[in-house]
C-alpha cells in the first residue's frame, strides 16, 4: 500500500493550532487586559492627585468666593492640565479594554465599540471643558480682580458666563463617560477570568456619572451632587484597583471568552 505523504501534516490550506500556554496568539489578549488595568488605574490616581490640590475652600455655587478663591490659586493651570491626564490615561485605558473586548462572543462586541467611541467624546468633550475651567475661567476671574470701577462689574458677568458654560460642558461630559462605562461594564462581565462584580461596579459608576450630569445641567455645583460625586469616585476606584489585581493573577496564556 502506498504511504500517504500528508499522513501527520496539517491538511493543506490550514494551519495548525496553536499550543501551550505561551503561543502568542493567545498571550496578546491577556496582556491588554493588563495595560488596559495598569492605565485605568494609573488614570485615576493622576486625577485624584491632581484634585487635591485643586482649592475647594469656597461652595463652588458662591461665584463671588470661588472666583476670589480661583483668582489667588498659582496652581490653577497646572491642576487642570494634570486632571486632563489623568483623564487621557483613563480614556486610554478604556480604549484598550474595548479593543481587547471586542472579540468577546454574544453582546459585548457592540457594548465593547459604542463604550470605546464614547470614551473617545468624553475625552473631547473633556478637553474641551479643562480648556474653558482651567485656562479661560482663571484668566476671567484674574481680571476681574483686577479691574476697578463700573468695569468689575462687566468682567464678573463674563466670568459667570464662562462659569454656566463650565457646567454644560461638564454636564454633557459626564453623560457621555457614564454612557462609556456602563456600556463597557456590561462588555466586561462577559470577559473570562475577569469577576462580573467589576463589570457591574463599572456600570453603576456609570449611572453615578450619569446623575452627577443631570445635577450640574440643572443646579450647577451644588450639594445635590455631592452623593453622585462621592458614590462615582468611590466605585472607580474599587473596580479599577480589582481590575488591575484581576489582570495580574491572570494566567499569561488565558485570554477572554464567555463566562
Amino acid at each position: 500500500m502506498e504511504k500517504n505523504d500528508d499522513d501527520g501534516a496539517a491538511p493543506r490550506g490550514r494551519a495548525l493550532p496553536a499550543e501551550g500556554p505561551g503561543a502568542a496568539g493567545r498571550t496578546e489578549p491577556a496582556a491588554s487586559f493588563r495595560l488596559a488595568a495598569s492605565l485605568l488605574f494609573a488614570g485615576v490616581v493622576l486625577s485624584l492627585a491632581a484634585g487635591i490640590l485643586h482649592p475647594e475652600g469656597a461652595s463652588a455655587n458662591d461665584h463671588v468666593a470661588a472666583f476670589t478663591e480661583y483668582a489667588a490659586s498659582d496652581l490653577w493651570i497646572g491642576v487642570h492640565l494634570g486632571q486632563f491626564a489623568g483623564m487621557a490615561v483613563l480614556i486610554a485605558g478604556l480604549f484598550v479594554l474595548g479593543t481587547t473586548l471586542d472579540d468577546v462572543p454574544g453582546h459585548a462586541p457592540w457594548t465593547a465599540r459604542l463604550g470605546t467611541l464614547a470614551a473617545a467624546a468624553a475625552l473631547a468633550l473633556y478637553g474641551g471643558l479643562q480648556a474653558v475651567d482651567g485656562v479661560a475661567l482663571k484668566h476671567s476671574v484674574d481680571a476681574w480682580i483686577a479691574a476697578e470701577g463700573p468695569e468689575k462689574a462687566l468682567r464678573f458677568a463674563a466670568a459667570e458666563d464662562i462659569r454656566w458654560l463650565e457646567w454644560g460642558m461638564r454636564s454633557y461630559q459626564s453623560f457621555v463617560l457614564g454612557a462609556a462605562l456602563v456600556l463597557l461594564g456590561f462588555a466586561v462581565r462577559t470577559a473570562r477570568r475577569i469577576p462580573r462584580a467589576v463589570g457591574y461596579l463599572m456600570a453603576l459608576s456609570g449611572v453615578a456619572y450619569v446623575v452627577q450630569g443631570g445635577v450640574i445641567g440643572a443646579e450647577g455645583f451644588s450639594s445635590s451632587n455631592t452623593v453622585p460625586t462621592l458614590a462615582g469616585i468611590v466605585l472607580i476606584v474599587v473596580w479599577t484597583a480589582w481590575l488591575l489585581v484581576s489582570s495580574l493573577r491572570r494566567t499569561q496564556g488565558t485570554g477572554p471568552g464567555r463566562t
